[in-house]
């Protein structure tokens, strides 16, 4: 075993939770909200990378403070009932890991959030 723990991000290291869970949210949260306004996947990943996922909700769609919170529970409720798969081969990395003796860590900036 080269390394004693692994530490993996979950959102789009372990699992495709952006293309299948976060993008599509936000894409029926505008529909419901903001008709006729849309986002491509490409955009909300580079958008969610540089300006960030506020200032983007902000200076894209004019989302203010009530309206980003709106967004958010949104968000909260719709991921209770949509689960990401994780990416081929991950479990099996993990597996491995854990039965060399390793350790795994799996860490997330969600919980940084105020919903």
């Amino acid at each position: 075993m080269k390394y004693k723990c692994l530490v993996f991000d979950h959102d789009d290291t372990v699992v495709n939770s952006t293309a299948t869970i976060h993008h599509p949210c936000f894409e029926l949260y505008l529909a419901a909200n903001y008709p006729g306004r849309s986002c491509t996947l490409e955009e909300y990943f580079l958008k969610n990378f540089d300006p960030g996922f506020v200032p983007m909700c902000r200076d894209e769609y004019g989302m203010g403070p009530e309206d980003i919170e709106d967004e958010s529970r949104f968000w909260a409720e719709y991921v209770k009932g949509h689960i990401p798969r994780a990416y081929a081969g991950v479990r099996e990395i993990m597996e491995r890991q854990r039965q060399q003796g390793g350790l795994i860590c799996v860490v997330s900036h969600l919980s940084l959030i105020h919903i």
